[in-house]
């Protein structure tokens, strides 16, 4: 039988010494002496952590302007649906949770995948013959933006660079940068309606570049792809061979003149990981229910890609299992009417915030046809007293108590974004105090040549 024995020596002011000995089969045998270290703190936030920075949360944090005191403040900033209570979620919905919850069938672990029925469900609602989909297409994740996670991490490593579009949702950089992942941009056009400049996101392709990140419809420009320009945008990735990261959280939230295309249903050849979830299209952003979709008919991704998924699904053990058992009935039994209510609300804000914000001098809103925003730009050379979007912003929550969040969060200046998830009549008010706010603030070029001049 084997024998360790460690004997520690020390005497006096002298500091301990680890006197090693391992005995086998009645043989000594010395490793050495090894001198202790004396112990100290010495506790440091990882690299990682360093990296990881929010364009949106380090803007908004640094404004520390406080809202006119006579006004009520009317917050357009947050991309939350729930905030007024205007647009809750359907009762097929909640009581879909309530069964779940009651039954006490689903209060352990899942795989980290998600449940299997889940994931039938999942790939049932979806499929269809232009983009089939299984169960194993499914990985169910805490929110989209764990799916979002979770895609670039298993396509990208440190040192690849990624292309996120050009105004963007923050989050795509701060995932990124925390994982020594380059960001590259690519413009979106305003003038067309937010489309991609194809020209210049080719131009952005190199040979370290993992993945290309499509937002359709898009936060935060509310905007929607045709069919035709979809077609061009997998043209550029199949000719480059880069993979596609779909972010479709918003998909079929478009308005009655518009049609929503997932991508997948129009690629033959270009590999898709979809990302998706319940928080936008059923108002239930704090379940945290999400999912990545493997579009992957010419086993581009194979086994490589889908065991990688799976293996940092691990990190976490999945979503939350309640919700899980919910899906299935969430997919099936909400009613057509919840999702055309919604979509109603929100086409009557937006056509109402466009109207009034158009008719304002120095502003020049881009009509939305999906999602729940609409972006405003402002003619900065009209407001010269401001310095950017940052500084008008900041001015209007403090002389009108309306917080839009600046543009410059989504890597984009000189416009600002609104959220038309709110009442009609806080709309309203808000584009009223807005128009009250340029009014004042409105220089026409004579004005504004002169205050330039001095």
């Amino acid at each position: 039988m084997d024998s360790y024995l460690i004997q520690v020596n020390g005497r006096g002011d002298h500091a301990p010494v680890l006197d090693v000995h391992l005995k086998t089969n009645g043989n000594s045998i010395s490793l050495g002496k090894v001198k202790g270290r004396k112990p100290r703190w010495a506790v440091r936030a990882s690299e990682m952590s360093k990296k990881t920075f929010n364009p949106v949360r380090a803007i908004v944090d640094s404004m520390k302007v406080e809202p006119n005191p006579k006004k009520a403040m009317i917050s357009l900033s947050l991309g939350d649906p729930t905030v007024f209570g205007n647009l809750p979620t359907n009762d097929e919905v909640t009581l879909a949770v309530k069964e779940v919850l009651d039954s006490g069938r689903y209060n352990g672990y899942a795989p980290s995948v998600g449940y299997q029925s889940c994931r039938e469900a999942v790939a049932a609602y979806y499929n269809c013959p232009e983009a089939p989909l299984k169960a194993q297409d499914v990985i169910l994740t805490s929110g989209c933006s764990q799916a979002i996670e979770l895609a670039l991490a298993v396509l990208a490593n440190p040192g690849q660079n990624i292309l996120v579009p050009r105004p963007g949702f923050s989050l795509y950089k701060t995932l990124a940068l925390s994982m020594g992942i380059e960001v590259k941009l690519y413009n979106l056009l305003p003038e067309k309606g937010w489309e991609i400049d194809l020209e210049h996101l080719e131009s952005l392709v190199d040979e370290k570049t993992a993945c290309l990140i499509v937002n359709n419809p898009s936060n935060p420009c509310g905007s929607v792809f045709s069919k035709s320009h979809l077609q061009k945008i997998l043209a550029v990735a199949s000719r480059q061979c880069v993979p596609i990261l779909a972010d479709e959280i918003y998909g079929d939230m478009v308005f009655a003149d518009c049609k929503y295309e997932p991508i997948a249903t129009l690629s033959t050849n270009v590999p898709i990981l979809s990302c998706g979830g319940l928080a936008k299209r059923w108002l239930v952003p704090g379940w945290r229910m999400g999912w990545i979709l493997i579009h992957d008919r010419r086993d581009i991704f194979g086994n490589e890609i889908r065991d990688g998924l799976l293996r940092l699904s691990q990190r976490i053990l999945g979503p939350c299992t309640i919700v899980q058992g919910a899906l299935e009935r969430i997919l099936q039994r909400t009613p057509p009417e919840f999702y055309h209510n919604t979509l109603s609300m929100l086409k009557s804000n937006a056509d109402l915030c466009y109207a009034a914000l158009s008719a304002i001098p120095g502003l020049q809103p881009v009509r939305p046809a999906g999602a729940m925003y609409l972006m405003v730009e402002i003619e900065m050379e009209h407001f010269p007293e401001f310095e950017n979007d940052v500084e008008f912003t900041e001015r209007l929550i403090s002389e009108q108590s309306v917080f839009c969040l600046p543009a410059t969060c989504f890597e984009y200046p000189n416009f600002f974004r609104v959220v038309i998830t709110v009442p009609e009549e806080m709309i309203l008010e808000a584009c009223s105090r807005i128009q009250e706010f340029c009014e004042m603030h409105y220089q026409g070029a004579e004005g504004a040549q002169e205050e330039c001049d001095k």
